[in-house]
């Protein structure tokens, strides 16, 4: 589990295609590995990924086909720019929100702009994960925990786009500083929501497809009235 607070930025130092598969090696900056061990999870760009080898300079990972389906590591090229946080442990400050470094979806920077010192960022979402955005509520953006400014719906094909206000330590210490228009970047949706809807959904958990909850659904139920 990680916090989304970034320790550091990385280095995309090597890629080595296995087979389908992938091998990273990630060199690590800044950030202290004398407490790392094989076996540990550091989160990648959001993305938690195991220690399989400690090189001195940073580490490499093994990434499997399903990541790279669902992240945005097969775009990943020699030199690329990462966010890295290490797990946390019983005694780290629960600075952000709860991460679990299981990236959801591929989002894209619709358009950035400056607002006084910060900048401000709108996102798309994929549709299937629109209805864990919440105005005010949490998100990860490439493993940067984030608050969520303003949530604007448009059409089922393109999703929910949301808006991030960004202040400049976090665009000092992340990537963002680098995003722009068209970017690709992982998301991760609030822990505690999908949980929220597992738990609404009941014994109709057990028979959904894939769906998830519904407007229907909350109105058959009380949660909504049309």
């Amino acid at each position: 589990m990680f916090t989304g607070i970034i320790e550091t930025v990385g280095e995309i130092a090597e890629l080595k295609p296995q087979g389908g598969d992938l091998r990273v090696r990630v060199r690590s900056g800044k950030l202290d590995l004398i407490d790392v061990q094989l076996g540990d999870s550091i989160a990648t760009n959001g993305v938690c990924l195991t220690v399989v080898d400690l090189p001195g300079d940073g580490y490499w990972a093994d990434v499997s086909a399903e990541t790279l389906d669902v992240t945005s590591v097969g775009r990943w090229k020699k030199g690329d720019r990462v966010n890295l946080e290490k797990a946390l442990t019983p005694q780290t400050r629960l600075g952000g929100h709860i991460v679990s470094g299981h990236v959801d979806g591929i989002g894209e920077v619709v358009w950035r702009k400056s607002e006084a010192r910060a900048e401000r960022f709108r996102l798309r979402a994929p549709d299937n994960l629109a209805r864990y955005i919440a105005h005010k509520g949490s998100i990860t953006v490439d493993g940067t925990s984030l608050t969520v400014n303003a949530v604007n719906a448009v059409n089922a094909v393109d999703g929910a786009e949301f808006e991030l206000t960004i202040v400049p330590h976090t665009l000092q210490e992340t990537i963002m500083a680098t995003y722009a228009a068209g970017t690709r970047v992982n998301l991760e949706v609030d822990l505690i929501a999908r949980y929220l809807e597992r738990l609404l959904l009941g014994d109709e958990a057990a028979k959904a497809s894939g769906g998830g909850m519904t407007l229907e659904f909350l109105a058959q139920n009380g949660f909504y009235k049309r």
